[in-house]
Formats: structure tokens, sequence, C-alpha cells
């Protein structure tokens, strides 16, 4: 699976736009393997309660999907994307 990396986020990856993990079940599995190579991303994806965090957005394949245990393992792609905020 491809994994698109934000900006914002990438200082994690060393810099990298997109990163190949091997496909997982779930969609929490797909954070789960990328925090296990790139340790610290998964707390800035993913909150203390399980949840996805409020300003970031998750895209499979190009389908909105919030739920950590939606399954994901014929996916090809996952797109992190931070809000941009201003005034």
């Amino acid at each position: 699976m491809i994994v698109r990396i934000p900006t914002v986020l990438r200082s994690y990856t060393g810099g990298r736009e997109t990163v190949e993990i091997a496909a997982p079940a779930t969609l929490g599995g797909a954070v789960d393997a990328l925090d296990a190579r790139f340790p610290g991303l998964r707390f800035r994806i993913i909150d203390e309660q399980r949840a996805v965090r409020p300003h970031i957005k998750l895209f499979v394949d190009g389908a909105l999907a919030r739920d950590l245990a939606t399954p994901v393992p014929a996916a090809h792609e996952l797109m992190i994307v931070g809000a941009l905020s201003g005034g």
C-alpha cells in the first residue's frame, strides 16, 4: 500500500512524500505499520482515545475513513491530510 504523507508530518518520514507499507487488514493496522517504521507518527494521527485526531483526515483509495477498524486489505493508497488553519 502506498501512503501519502502531508507536509506537516514529513519530519517523521525523513521528508518522504510517499512511503510503502505491507497491505494491512485494517486502517488501524496501517497506522500501526507506519508507526513501527516511523516512531512517533501514530501519536500525531491518533489521539489517546484511539480516535483519528479532528484535524486529520484519512482517505483510503479516495474514500474518507474515520474508523480504525475499517477493512483495507485490497486498498492501494492511504492519503493522510492535515487540516490547515489561519486567519
